[in-house]
């Protein structure tokens, strides 16, 4: 997949009000097990995140993701968080 990156490494891509949180589009961690770990993870990096983190839809690969699922080595996390308007 185009999206996901070498060397067992997660990137986390912040969408919005979470870009807005974290002050980043984009941040590349460590290998991380499951969804939550590579949160907590983003969350220890960019505390600001936190609230947002909380309430934000995930997705990995493109597909709805919960926080139990496990990654696999190079995958990309988004977090999206609610959307206002209509």
């Amino acid at each position: 997949m185009p999206d996901e990156q070498p060397g067992g490494q997660v990137t986390v891509r912040y969408w919005a009000g979470a870009r807005a949180a974290a002050g980043v589009d984009t941040d590349l961690l460590g290998q991380c097990d499951t969804v939550a770990d590579a949160l907590a993870a983003a969350v220890a990096l960019r505390p600001g995140l936190a609230p947002v983190a909380e309430v934000s839809t995930l997705l990995v690969g493109g597909r709805r993701a919960a926080r139990e699922d496990r990654l696999e080595p190079g995958a990309l996390l988004e977090v999206l968080p609610p959307f206002a308007g209509g």
